[in-house]
C-alpha cells in the first residue's frame, strides 16, 4: 500500500519549516530530505525566497480567526500553488499522484504540497487541527494528528509547564482566600 504524500508528514513538514525557518539554500534541501521528500533539481536562491513567501501565506492560515477565513486563505495558495493532479512514477516510489507539474524548482514543489497536503488534512482531520501552541509564550505551530482531535500543546513539556501554572494559580488562589 502506499501512503498519501499529502497527509500528515507533510503538515508536520510545514510546521516544521514555519517554526524554524530555513536560513540557507542547502538547509532548505537538507531538510526537505530529511522529510522524505525527493528534491529532484538543484535548488537557488530563488528557492528559499518562494519557500519564505510560501511560508508566510501558511501561517496566516493557522492564524485564521474562523473556518471560513482559513479555507479562504488556503484556496488561495492553492490556486497559486497546484496543478492538475497526475500519475507519476518515481521507479521504486510506485505509482501515485502529484499535484504539481513535472520538473517545476523545489520552492514551487513546496508550495504545491503544503497546500495540498494542509487541504487534505483539515478537511480529512478537522479544519480546527492547525494551530498554536496553547502555552501563551509558546508560538509553536503544529498539526493535530491525534485520534480525538483536542490536542492544545505543542510538546509535552508546555502541556506539563502549563498544567504546573494552574495549578500554581489555584493554590495561590486558595491560600489567598484562606486568609
Amino acid at each position: 500500500m502506499h501512503l498519501n504524500p499529502y497527509g500528515a508528514d507533510v503538515v508536520h513538514l510545514a510546521a516544521e519549516l514555519a517554526n524554524r525557518r530555513p536560513t540557507t539554500v542547502e538547509e532548505l534541501v537538507d531538510r526537505c530530505r530529511a522529510a522524505g521528500l525527493v528534491v529532484e533539481q538543484a535548488a537557488t536562491g530563488n528557492d528559499l525566497t518562494r519557500t519564505q513567501a510560501m511560508l508566510n501565506a501558511w501561517e496566516s492560515v493557522v492564524d485564521a480567526t474562523t473556518e471560513h477565513e482559513r479555507a479562504r486563505l488556503l484556496n488561495h495558495m492553492l490556486g497559486e500553488s497546484a496543478a492538475h493532479p497526475r500519475l507519476t512514477d518515481h521507479g521504486d516510489a510506485g505509482w501515485h499522484l502529484h499535484y504539481r507539474d513535472h520538473g517545476v524548482p523545489l520552492g514551487s514543489v513546496l508550495c504545491a504540497i503544503i497546500s495540498v497536503g494542509t487541504a487534505l488534512h483539515l478537511t480529512g482531520r478537522g479544519i480546527h487541527r492547525l494551530r498554536r501552541c496553547a502555552v501563551t509564550d509558546c508560538d509553536t505551530i503544529f498539526a493535530d494528528t491525534t485520534r480525538t482531535g483536542r490536542k492544545r500543546y505543542c510538546t509535552h513539556q508546555c502541556a506539563n509547564r502549563d498544567a504546573v501554572r494552574r495549578h500554581r494559580t489555584r493554590t495561590s488562589a486558595a491560600n489567598d482566600q484562606a486568609d
